[in-house]
C-alpha cells in the first residue's frame, strides 16, 4: 500500500481508503467487521463515514455506520493507527428526506455543526475526528452527475461560508477535529473557503471528497488545478461508477433486474459504449476492468486516496487487489483516447 499526505494537514492516508456507507444497513455488522479487518490487513488506514450513514438513510439506522466503525477501532486498539473521516449533513444533501437528523432546521451553521460533531464523536467512541467534512454545500451546485449549472438565488437565511468555517475552526481549536474538508464542492466553493480562511485566520481545507471515475472525470475540468495549486487532496468516491465499471452489467440478466431509473442514468447507450471500450482495453492488458479503473484513479496527481466500498467481503477482497496494479504510460494514453472520444458519457 502507498501512503500520501492529505493536503497540507500533516495527516498521512493510504492511497486506497474504505467507505463504510452501507455498514449497519445493506452490510450487516458481522460482515462489516470482516471487511474492516480485511482492509486493515491490506494496509488501509483511511476509513470514511458520515452521520447520516448507512444508506439508504432512515431514522431507524441513522448513525450505525459510525457506531460499527468505532466499535471495531476500539476492539482492535487502532485509534492512533487509523484516520477517521466523517461528515456533517447540511440541507443540501442529495440523500432524500433526512428530517430525522436535527429536524427541519438542519443547516451548516454553528449550532448544527457543533452538535453534529459531538454526536459523531459519541457514536465513534473517540475524543477527536481526524478529518471532518461538510457532506454537501447548502447552496445549489453542479455535482453528482448534473451536466449544467442552473443559477438559483440563495434562499433567505442560508448560512454564510464564513460562519460555517468559523464553527469548524472552533472544533479544531478545541482539539475535537484535526483537519477539515468539503464534499461535492465546486471550484468557486473551494476558493471561497480558502479566501475566508486567510481573511479570518481560520483552518484551511485539507481535502475535498468528490466523485471520480473513468466515466466521470469532471473533477479535472476546474477542481484539479485549484486543489493541486492550493494543496488539497482528493478523496474520490464511486471510482467504479456504482458498479458499472466492474463489467457485471454486460450480463443481460443483471441489467433486467435493475430499476428503470438506475438503468436510464447509469447504463445509457452512451455509457455502455464507453464501458465496452474500457473493458476491451483492460482485457487486452490482462487485467479486470475494475482493477484498471481503480489503478487509473490512484495514479492521478491530484489524488490523495481512492475510496472503495463493497457490499460483501468477497467483493472488497477483489477490489483491494488493485493496490498491486500499476498502469503503464501507454495504457493511460489509451484510456485518455477513449475518454476524449466520449468524455463523461451520459
Amino acid at each position: 500500500m502507498e501512503y500520501r499526505e492529505l493536503g497540507r494537514s500533516g495527516l498521512t492516508v493510504s492511497a486506497f481508503g474504505l467507505g463504510v456507507m452501507t455498514f449497519g444497513g445493506q452490510t450487516p455488522g458481522d460482515d462489516a467487521m470482516r471487511q474492516l479487518d480485511m482492509a486493515r490487513d491490506a494496509g488501509v488506514t483511511l476509513f470514511d463515514t458520515a452521520e447520516n450513514y448507512p444508506t439508504p438513510t432512515g431514522p431507524e439506522t441513522q448513525g450505525r455506520s459510525e457506531e460499527i466503525l468505532g466499535r471495531w477501532i476500539a476492539a482492535r486498539g487502532l485509534r492512533d493507527k487509523v484516520v477517521i473521516a466523517t461528515k456533517v449533513a447540511g440541507p443540501g444533501n442529495a440523500a432524500g428526506d433526512m428530517r430525522h437528523i436535527r429536524g427541519e432546521n438542519r443547516k451548516l451553521d454553528r449550532a448544527n455543526i457543533l452538535r453534529a460533531a459531538d454526536d459523531s464523536l459519541r457514536r465513534l467512541g473517540t475524543d477527536y475526528i481526524d478529518l471532518y467534512q461538510l457532506h454537501w454545500p447548502e447552496r445549489a451546485v453542479t455535482t453528482n452527475g448534473r451536466s449544467r449549472y442552473s443559477y438559483l438565488p440563495d434562499p433567505a437565511g442560508q448560512t454564510a461560508i464564513g460562519e460555517t468555517l468559523a464553527a469548524l475552526g472552533e472544533l479544531v481549536a478545541a482539539g475535537k477535529v484535526r483537519a477539515i474538508g468539503v464534499c461535492n464542492e465546486s471550484p468557486w466553493g473551494v476558493m471561497h473557503f480558502l479566501a475566508e480562511a486567510g481573511r479570518q485566520g481560520l483552518p484551511r481545507l485539507a481535502a475535498i471528497q468528490n466523485g471520480y471515475s473513468l466515466l466521470d472525470r469532471t473533477f479535472e475540468l476546474g477542481l484539479a488545478e485549484a486543489t493541486m495549486r492550493e494543496g488539497l487532496g482528493l478523496l474520490a468516491y464511486s471510482p467504479l461508477a456504482r458498479g458499472t465499471l466492474t463489467g457485471k452489467y454486460a450480463d443481460p440478466a443483471l441489467r433486467a433486474g435493475l430499476s428503470a431509473g438506475f438503468a436510464a442514468r447509469l447504463l445509457s447507450d452512451n455509457r455502455q459504449r464507453a464501458i465496452a471500450a474500457y473493458e476491451a482495453l483492460a482485457r487486452a492488458q490482462g487485467m479486470s476492468l475494475a482493477h484498471m479503473a481503480l489503478a487509473f484513479a490512484r495514479q492521478q496527481p491530484f489524488m490523495a486516496s481512492v475510496l472503495v466500498a463493497a457490499s460483501s467481503a468477497g467483493q472488497l477482497a477483489d477490489n483491494l487487489r488493485a493496490t498491486d496494479v500499476s498502469l503503464a504510460r501507454e495504457v493511460v494514453q489509451a484510456i485518455n483516447a477513449i475518454h476524449d472520444a466520449n468524455p463523461n458519457p451520459r
